[in-house]
């Protein structure tokens, strides 16, 4: 089947997703996206990581379009898959805490692809709980029982084997990892790893972040297993591969955090002879942005309302620039993690509003303290009680003041609170009334920006 694609598309979000989408028809691109679930954008060597061990996202990104400024929705499964399959943002999709499913209605990208004449396939984790089920997919289907690690590879090979479709095709795979809880196995040396900045410096930390690398390091073998599978069956490699996450690691101060760590997502386009090899891009994209943008390589009509603006003249390297500011929200998980938070960022700054500053901030690593998971929290509270270091980090991590503003050209890991310096005072209440009016009463999100 050879793929002819007048359009480029883009898409992405770590939690692991794939799309494929495959060209049968003229000018219907097939298309393989392939999703992360919780993947830091600093952990792989695509993104500069001294320690992540990830060369099938490199041979991606030697090959096509890297973009270092993508952002999901939100920190968090739910808001941020609902918000990929529906153009919209939490608020306005309905998914706005974890697990709360968002409405039927708004979950339209898959029914827009099919409007098309593409068959839609789901493997693994793509939306989150019942989305999947919701969003209407051709076919889809979750890891096998026990969420076997390496399940994904046969259901897309059992797919490819089967199919008898001439559609164009659109397959999204979503692999679990590095989800917690992480692999015990781990090749990584736990003495040699660079750990992310506002960390701890403890032996259980340092074996956590070994094994959650581990986890990437396999996330990372089946991009590359899937990417084979989907050249053997197509017979080229003339198809759209994109890669992304859902959100940052579960970390402290990452999933659930509105910081980059937390909100900046990979996000790696290659497509032979349609986009230019080996180039970044600095133009700011979002989650939303993926719907819109597989609906115009699908030549198809982007409805009207979503807050996602297609992205595909940025693909075409017609364009380097896209959104001037990036929205984030986080609400909660249950009645876990329920501290409610907002923010703006533009090129340069990013304003942080902590809706509840007179509240303890916590969530599931520091409450459950699992292994493989959170379990490395008792040294962060033992080291605190001689550490004045790690007593900062600990205090910063449970309490937050009500605002955040932060210099990122000169603070890009956001270590420094400039909200009081009466030097960002205009540049702060700039962007607070810009969040004002992103976020609005009703949670509407507006595209002005």
């Amino acid at each position: 089947m050879t793929s002819h694609l007048t359009r480029t598309y883009s898409a992405a979000i770590a939690i692991t997703l794939l799309i494929v989408c495959t060209v049968s028809a003229a000018d219907k691109p097939n298309m393989v996206i392939f999703v992360a679930d919780d993947h830091g954008w600093k952990d792989s060597s695509v993104y500069g990581s001294p320690s992540a061990k990830t060369p099938n996202m490199q041979a991606l990104a030697d090959k096509g379009m890297v973009f270092d400024r993508a952002f999901v929705a939100s920190p968090a499964c739910g808001p941020s898959r609902a918000a990929l399959l529906s153009g919209l943002m939490p608020a306005r999709n309905g998914a706005e805490p974890n697990h709360q499913m968002p409405r039927p209605d708004t979950l339209s990208m898959v029914k827009q692809l099919q409007t098309e004449g593409y068959e839609v396939v789901a493997f693994g984790k793509v939306g989150h709980g019942k989305e999947t089920e919701m969003a209407g997919f051709d076919h889809a289907q979750d890891y096998p029982k026990g969420r076997n690690r390496d399940g994904i590879k046969r259901l897309v090979r059992d797919y490819f084997a089967k199919r008898e479709s001439d559609q164009p095709l659109c397959l999204m795979v979503g692999d679990h990892r590095p989800h917690v809880s992480w692999i015990k196995e781990t090749s990584y040396n736990a003495d040699d790893v660079v750990l992310p900045v506002g960390s701890v410096d403890t032996t259980e930390t340092r074996q956590h972040w070994a094994r959650y690398l581990a986890d990437v390091t396999g996330m990372d073998a089946m991009i590359g297993e899937v990417d084979r599978m989907a050249k053997a069956y197509f017979g080229n490699d003339d198809y759209l591969f994109l890669y992304s996450a859902d959100h940052g690691a579960q970390w402290p101060f990452g999933k659930w955090n509105l910081y980059d760590t937390g909100t900046r997502t990979p996000l790696i386009v290659r497509w032979p002879g349609h986009i230019t090899p080996g180039v970044r891009s600095d133009a700011m994209v979002s989650w939303i942005d993926l719907m819109p943008t597989l609906i115009e390589f699908a030549g198809g009509t982007v409805p009207e309302g979503i807050d996602g603006r297609s992205f595909a003249d940025v693909l075409r390297s017609k364009r380097n620039s896209h959104r001037e500011v990036i929205y984030t929200t986080h609400s909660g998980d249950g009645n876990r993690n329920v501290y409610p938070i907002r923010a703006v960022r533009d090129d340069r700054f990013k304003y942080i509003r902590n809706l509840r500053p007179d509240c303890y901030h916590s969530n599931h690593s520091d409450i459950d303290r699992k292994d493989g998971a959170g379990a490395y929290w008792d040294s962060w509270d033992e080291a605190a009680r001689t550490d004045p270091k790690a007593a900062a980090i600990v205090a910063k991590y449970y309490q937050r003041p009500a605002v955040e503003f932060y210099d990122l050209a000169n603070d890009p890991d956001e270590q420094h609170n400039l909200a009081n310096d009466p030097t960002f005072a205009n540049q702060v209440k700039k962007m607070s009334a810009m969040l004002d009016a992103l976020d609005g009463a009703a949670g509407r999100y507006s595209t002005d920006f």
